[in-house]
């Protein structure tokens, strides 16, 4: 610890990889062992965790708050949010022509006749892109894509940027190792390289529906944006009480892990004036439907996982849908349920922290057999 504590004004990270290439060459392995404990366990890597996003593997792999086993939650598959109605050229033109996601097959009708949903795949990932009504939707935060490259990314930007004059769409940043942009309507972008991301390859576990190749790897991050005062420790406990993930709770966000080198992120919105809602609801006869944004991820533990939102009467139904869960013999039939509060499980009469819609999908079907939307080739060990 003591080599921990001096204020050096340097990268931390580097600090830390020094100190450990340093030690490693003079120290048996019960010193190695020592070394991780001690490194693990400093506030200075609480802080450059928080602030840096890389922090060596080898010292991650110490950390029991990033095990993948023992995280309930396999992967966040897709991301939906509406389009603006009548607007499939604008659509194309960014999300399959500029980002080069790959048209999914089972959309394809739709693309031909430029109306309704399209799905844009990205390796293991998707964006369910329904029509508005007829307004499009702006995701109040930011998707992170990973790509090996951002060569392709700059070449086609002056073309496209051409194109989508007089809609949202425009590059806000630009690095050499990322580029910060918007889509027609407003919804954030962060593009980043290989250099920047953790991912080294698209999900070896699969891909979504087996068209085109994206040029995009996949997606490694979600961010929704909260309210300032935001009760991130309360949305922390949520997703591990209730959903069974790892999370990462700071002062200004909870990062909740979502599968290898992917996540879902609750950040304080950047304009302190911002009044936040991810929901869209409105009464009919069925129920309150929910016309906002959801997440959709599939679950290692579907049956435990759906009897503990039911414990903490979580379950939701969005008439929307035509797939519906009000129990649990039905949410096991159908491969999924939905929620929609996230409470702190401490204080659940406190009310909703937040609104965001899930989509908890199963693997497996009733008889065992994988679930045919479920983008992986096989079936996860954790799973059976």
């Amino acid at each position: 610890h003591g080599y921990l504590l001096p204020g050096y004004s340097v990268d931390p990270v580097l600090w830390l990889r020094r100190i450990w290439l340093h030690h490693l060459k003079r120290m048996n392995m019960s010193g190695v062992v020592f070394l991780l404990v001690a490194v693990a366990s400093s506030p200075l890597l609480r802080a450059v965790d928080a602030f840096s996003g890389v922090v060596p593997n080898f010292i991650k792999s110490s950390l029991p708050a990033v095990t993948p086993k023992a995280n309930n939650i396999l992967i966040l598959d897709h991301v939906n949010w509406n389009h603006e109605k009548g607007r499939h050229d604008w659509l194309k033109a960014f999300y399959f022509d500029w980002l080069q996601c790959a048209v999914d097959p089972r959309k394809e009708e739709n693309m031909a006749k430029n109306k309704k949903t399209l799905w844009a795949n990205m390796g293991a990932h998707q964006f369910h892109l329904p029509e508005g009504t007829p307004q499009a939707q702006v995701l109040d935060g930011l998707i992170t894509l990973v790509y090996p490259t951002l060569d392709g990314i700059r070449k086609r930007e002056n073309k496209y940027i051409s194109f989508l004059e007089g809609s949202e769409a425009k590059l806000l940043e630009e690095t050499s190792s990322s580029i910060l942009l918007m889509d027609p309507w407003g919804t954030q972008f962060r593009l980043v390289d290989a250099s920047s991301s953790q991912l080294t390859g698209r999900d070896a576990r699969g891909v979504q529906a087996r068209g085109d190749t994206s040029e995009a790897w996949g997606m490694s991050d979600v961010t929704f944006y909260t309210n300032q005062d935001c009760n991130f420790p309360g949305i922390g406990r949520y997703y591990e009480t209730v959903l069974g993930a790892q999370c990462a709770v700071h002062s200004n966000s909870c990062i909740v892990s979502v599968g290898p080198n992917q996540s879902l992120t609750f950040r304080r919105h950047p304009d302190p004036l911002k009044k936040v809602s991810h929901v869209d609801l409105k009464e009919t006869d069925e129920g309150t439907s929910n016309w906002g944004p959801h997440v959709s991820m599939y679950v290692a533990d579907f049956k435990a996982t759906y009897e503990r939102a039911a414990e903490f009467q979580l379950t939701y139904v969005n008439p929307r849908f035509k797939r519906r869960a009000y129990n649990l013999e039905e949410a096991l039939d159908q491969c999924m349920f939905r929620c929609i509060d996230i409470i702190d499980p401490e204080n659940q009469a406190a009310g909703p922290i937040i609104q965001l819609e899930h989509e908890i999908r199963s693997v497996t079907n009733v008889d065992g057999s994988k679930y045919k939307s479920c983008p992986f080739d096989e079936i996860p060990m954790q799973c059976k």
